[in-house]
């Protein structure tokens, strides 16, 4: 019997999508980004090209790449289809980012077939209908499973048969683990440990000293495959974010404001689409180093809207600036402790109040303007407005398209 867990993960799904649409960089190496790297081309990584490299230090080792901005919506476009055609295999399906997901098709191979059978028709049709390669791993567990698909990339299938789990696992190199970065497999690699067997036959205990309790205990089980979690469809995000990496970094808060103005745009917009608000708004700031210096705020009531959050949030980036001198290289904002917009408790009208306050003259006002924004850009394209100064970067748009939805 073959197991039942796949990973479906989009080849590449940046530049995949850009050599789609432009046939002339079709096999060419191709860089998704402006000063950064946020994507490449298998025939970019060739060279050694990785993201988040800078655009500089790739065309170095790369010089014959093309360089494009990226197209925001389309990669939405494309992704919702690919989703559409992993939910007409099984209704348990779990997208953990913009180009993978995660399904269980214990319930549907007795209509469908075997589950490689359902895997390679998956491949076959996101092909055909999408255009796009995609790889998927089989396996017993949601953690081997997408260490399948990362060995059958690119565009290909890997199926980890049932009792043949630690025999595929234990020889590949620490590094294939998940929380295994390069700082931990340094710490392992100077213990004399260098594959994941290796690693299960060390007990967790010896472990802490060098990793940490928590680590320690993850890594070892995850050495035996042992990863209880199912496969979760349709779980709503504890939270909606979005961040902008800022290259060298930025020194002035007016600029600054640009930024979280933008962000602040995409969130309230996403927050909006799916009819919740949250009360809780948290800032990340990044400085050189890297140091990282979080803050965050909760609203006396809940709130979906621009304004607010970019208001909110810039104080929040003020106030991490009082930890650390600029420059900034990199601004996060999240909106949590999310709920449904069911109810309005409006405010009596002695003030105008602040937009913070939901329900005030002044929120009211501002959500209009936001409802007014949303039915322009949904009828004419996201293009059409933009808010004030915020002016895009080159790869403003889907910097992050992998944070939660």
């Amino acid at each position: 019997m073959e197991p039942t867990i796949l990973h479906a993960d989009l080849d590449a799904f940046y530049a995949s999508v850009e050599q789609l649409m432009e046939p002339r960089l079709r096999g060419r190496p191709v860089l998704v980004g402006g000063g950064i790297v946020v994507a490449a081309s298998y025939e970019a990584r060739a060279f050694g090209v990785r993201a988040p490299m800078s655009t500089r230090d790739a065309l170095r080792i790369c010089p014959g790449a093309i360089v494009v901005n990226g197209h925001f919506s389309e990669y939405l476009e494309l992704s919702e289809q690919v989703m559409a055609i992993l939910e007409d295999a099984t209704p348990v399906v779990e997208q953990i980012s913009v180009d993978e997901a995660f399904l269980d098709v214990s319930g549907t191979v007795h209509l469908l077939g075997p589950a490689s059978e359902i895997a390679r028709r998956l491949r076959e049709r996101v092909r055909d209908e999408v255009g796009l390669p995609l790889s998927i791993g089989i396996a017993t567990t949601k953690f081997l499973a997408k260490i399948a698909s990362a060995r059958a990339k690119p565009d290909g299938l890997v199926v980890v048969d049932v009792g043949t789990e630690l025999e595929f696992l234990h020889p590949l190199p620490v590094e294939a683990l998940w929380g295994v970065g390069k700082v931990t497999a340094q710490r392992l690699h100077r213990l004399g440990i260098v594959t994941i067997g290796e690693l299960a036959e060390v007990k967790a205990s010896a472990l802490r000293p060098y990793l940490g309790g928590a680590a320690a205990g993850a890594l070892s089980s995850l050495s035996w495959n042992r990863d209880p979690r199912r496969v979760v469809s349709g779980r709503r995000a504890g939270s909606v974010g979005s961040q902008q990496a800022l290259g060298r970094g930025l020194q002035d808060v007016d600029q600054m404001a640009v930024v979280v103005l933008g962000l602040a745009d995409r969130i309230g917009r996403r927050l909006r689409a799916k009819g919740r608000s949250g009360s809780t708004l948290g800032a990340r700031v990044r400085f050189p180093g890297p140091k990282v210096v979080s803050r965050s705020h909760t609203m006396a009531s809940p709130t979906a809207s621009t304004s607010a959050i970019a208001n909110l949030g810039l104080e929040l980036v003020r106030r991490a600036l009082e930890a650390e001198d600029p420059p900034v290289t990199l601004i996060g904002l999240s909106v949590s402790n999310l709920t449904t917009n069911r109810h309005l408790q409006l405010e009596l009208p002695i003030d105008p109040g602040h937009e913070l306050r939901a329900g005030s003259d002044r929120d009211l006002r501002r959500r209009a303007l936001d409802d007014s924004v949303d039915q322009i850009r949904d009828r004419f394209g996201r293009e059409t407005l933009r808010l004030g100064a915020a002016r895009r970067g080159q790869d403003d748009d889907f910097r992050r398209l992998a944070e939660k939805s």
